[in-house]
């Protein structure tokens, strides 16, 4: 429940703040600054994040994250407010909203780290590749819906009314991690912070497997980030408004669930790293596709393809992390997957907005599923271990 809620609000509002700053700049690389402003602080408190991490109870943490996301909603809510707006003048508006961003990216440096390690806490080893498929299932839910409530939220009432439901939904998140009770904290010795923060580097630049899955998900999602532009698609090209970007936000997501699901009934056993290089290949076809369309359903078919093949990526490299790393480094392996992963998204995110400033909307959409093409040829001939990777006998060798 608390994973569901928290990603449904800060999808949800992730979503709104997006197209209210397009509405309010009508610039597309005012969207990839978002991405920046969220990736900065993401990478830059990662790796101390991770330290911090092992060495405390990871449920704290999530309530302590869960506070900062509340407080934090609270501030854009009156950055949305149109007396505020007019007050002090959109520019001002703006670069209040990137400080926002920000905040939100030194919270999420401390929330992944603490949500990993409390999931190889609570979950016995034998069932992580079914509790991946589905707390990534759980996670898919939120980004559905999110968009699409934040869309309809939008299309139905304000900007405001839109961001006091996501405080809503944040309160129900904040109840749900209370309810999980304390775990122990595995790290008992203490070590120096650089010894420390250099642990987790250290581990996954030597472990080869690990090593190939980030470096390939991370220039794949930097490079696919399509989903930043589709302010600029709903409004400038294909015309749909608040809904239809609700939608269209929303579809990545919708085709993630449909193959978690059927993942949840018939898991990954079989040559799990040949399935994640074809999928990063259909990620980058659909990518291009979607560039290309003008009609509203293929444009939404290809963001749902897209989604269906990120989410076998994202299973696969859940698994992977989970089992190959040693429980008193979740911490800081989950930092240096933040560093690869999820801050890729966001430096995506500003790729994409820089890159259709200087060649336009749909050129830099296409260029990027182009690269994620070359991203997965590479990978292919560069990473052997991907293509002999086998679960269960990874499971087997790291218990």
């Amino acid at each position: 429940m608390f994973r569901l809620t928290l990603i449904l609000a800060l999808n949800m509002q992730m979503a709104i703040i997006s197209y209210m700053i397009y509405r309010l700049t009508k610039d597309e690389l005012s969207l990839g600054m978002l991405g920046l402003a969220e990736v900065i602080p993401a990478i830059g408190f990662s790796l101390f994040s991770g330290h911090f991490v092992d060495g405390r109870e990871k449920r704290k943490l999530l309530v302590i994250c869960s506070i900062g996301y509340l407080l934090l909603t609270v501030f854009f809510i009156g950055l949305s407010l149109p007396s505020l707006q007019k007050g002090i003048g959109i520019e001002s508006i703006k670069w209040l909203i990137y400080l926002g961003i920000f905040i939100g990216g030194a919270l999420r440096a401390f929330l992944s780290p603490s949500a990993f390690s409390l999931f190889g806490l609570i979950i016995p080893r034998r069932l992580y590749v079914n509790a991946t498929t589905w707390s990534s299932t759980a996670w898919q839910l939120g980004a559905v819906f999110g968009p699409l409530l934040g869309g309809a939220m939008i299309a139905l009432s304000d900007f405001t009314i839109s961001l006091v439901v996501v405080l809503s939904i944040e309160i129900i998140s904040l109840f749900a991690i209370l309810r999980i009770p304390k775990q122990q904290v595995i790290q008992k010795e203490k070590e120096p912070i650089l010894k420390s923060l250099g642990e987790g580097l250290r581990f996954v630049f030597k472990t080869q497997i690990v090593l190939a899955v980030l470096a390939l998900d991370m220039f794949a999602v930097l490079f696919g980030g399509a989903v930043a532009l589709l302010p600029v698609f709903a409004d400038d090209i294909l015309k749909v408004g608040e809904v239809g970007y609700g939608w269209l936000r929303a579809a990545p997501g919708i085709g993630a669930i449909l193959t978690l699901l059927m993942l949840s009934l018939i898991p990954l056993k079989t040559k799990p790293g040949i399935k994640l290089i074809s999928c990063i290949i259909g990620f980058g076809i659909v990518t291009i596709f979607f560039g290309l369309s003008e009609w509203f359903y293929l444009s939404f078919l290809m963001l749902l393809l897209g989604g269906m093949f990120d989410a076998v990526s994202v299973v696969i490299r859940g698994t992977i992390l989970q089992l190959y790393t040693p429980d008193a480094m979740r911490g800081r392996v989950a930092a240096v997957n933040t560093m690869f992963i999820s801050s890729s998204n966001e430096l995506g995110a500003f790729e994409s907005g820089v890159a259709a400033k200087l060649m336009g909307t749909v050129t830099s959409v296409v260029f990027g599923g182009a690269m994620t093409l070359a991203v997965a040829a590479v990978s292919y001939w560069k990473a052997p271990t991907l293509k002999k990777l086998d679960f269960r006998e990874a499971a087997q060798k790291h218990p």
